[in-house]
């Protein structure tokens, strides 16, 4: 079985706010996949980012995570996603702001694979996910 990190995983991961120790503890000997939905989420971060130096990292950065195994978004995922949306709206919420995470979750639903977040109330309620969830780094002063 697989694992398919969120978005704020990788985000985390590159600013040291979640443990690497953490975050292969949580993957054990899975494979990790990223999705195209984060890609596309980690390359809006970069090409919003004013500062050059901070852009060029981001960038850097991207480029590490591109070249993981990248879940392409399919026909099934659309099925999954509606369901979820779908579920979304039913218990009360707007599916809108919730749409990368709802289309991350489908491909996990997708492909039988796990879903590693920092978000828990992102997923919570979501039909079929299998969800694990880490807490990010608090910084010591």
């Amino acid at each position: 079985m697989g694992m398919i990190f969120d978005s704020c995983i990788w985000v985390g991961l590159a600013a040291d706010h979640v443990s690497r120790q953490a975050v292969i503890d949580a993957a054990g000997d899975a494979p990790v996949f990223t999705s195209v939905i984060s890609l596309g989420e980690l390359s809006f971060g970069v090409h919003a980012c004013a500062d050059p130096a901070e852009r060029a990292m981001r960038a850097a950065y991207l480029r590490q995570v591109e070249s993981r195994p990248a879940l392409d978004v399919t026909r099934h995922t659309a099925a999954a996603f509606g369901v979820l949306a779908a579920a979304v709206k039913q218990a009360g919420r707007s599916p809108r702001p919730r749409y990368n995470d709802l289309w991350i979750a489908a491909q996990a639903i997708e492909h039988g694979y796990t879903l590693l977040t920092l978000n828990i109330n992102d997923f919570v309620g979501l039909p079929g996910l299998r969800l694990v969830t880490l807490s990010p780094n608090v910084p010591t002063q």
